[in-house]
């Protein structure tokens, strides 16, 4: 007796979802499921939404955020940026935490990714020359890095800062603090955070000048 299964559009869904990142066979299944359960209006709503993203939205060339033909680059086209600073990101999804902490009002440039031997990424799979190009090209005067924390980061880092080092650029590097977070306890914090908080520590007044008034006791 043949084994009973899915109709095959409901097949071809779930092969699909699998295929998204985090997304296993059984989540893969749930959603298709739950898509189907909630008959035309859900999917095709959604269908639209995911038509209308993959046909309209872009690349920025520029510093590699989301971008549409009509519209253009958000960051790029935006008014009042800071010309002379860049900072450097993995992905065009760590630029949003930036711009919402409202901290940062430069450039920035996503690298897709960061050096990886083991997955077979190296500098040329990045937008390395890219970044090399806009700051020959551009008046930058600070180039900030704004890496992971993880191996991977800290050699992309490494071979950034070496890069730019050899073609003389007399950008200044510099990276994000790292250190015990708000809210955390030495107790809770593993060694290299101890030992960044320490390395990147600041003076009491300086700390004060830094955070805003409302935050002041």
């Amino acid at each position: 007796m043949a084994q009973v299964d899915y109709p095959e559009p409901v097949k071809v869904l779930i092969a699909q979802l699998k295929r998204l990142p985090g997304i296993g066979p059984k989540s893969a299944e749930r959603i298709a499921v739950w898509l189907m359960q909630q008959g035309q209006e859900m999917t095709g709503a959604f269908s639209g939404a995911l038509a209308l993203a993959g046909e309209t939205v872009i690349e920025c060339r520029t510093c590699g955020f989301f971008a549409t033909e009509e519209k253009g680059c958000a960051i790029c086209d935006g008014p009042s940026r800071e010309d002379s600073v860049m900072c450097v990101v993995e992905q065009p999804t760590d630029i949003l935490p930036l711009e919402r902490s409202g901290a940062y009002r430069g450039q920035y440039h996503a690298l897709r990714g960061k050096i990886s031997p083991l997955d077979n990424i190296g500098p040329e799979d990045l937008r390395i020359g890219e970044l090399a190009a806009r700051l020959k090209a551009g008046p930058f005067t600070e180039v900030i890095l704004a890496l992971g924390a993880d191996v991977e980061g800290e050699a992309t880092a490494n071979y950034l800062v070496e890069i730019l080092q050899l073609s003389g650029s007399e950008i200044q590097i510099t990276r994000l603090a790292q250190g015990i977070s708000v809210g955390g306890s030495l107790e809770s914090a593993d060694e290299l955070t101890l030992f960044r908080a320490i390395e990147g520590r600041v003076g009491l007044q300086e700390f004060s000048d830094r955070i805003r008034p409302s935050e002041k006791l």
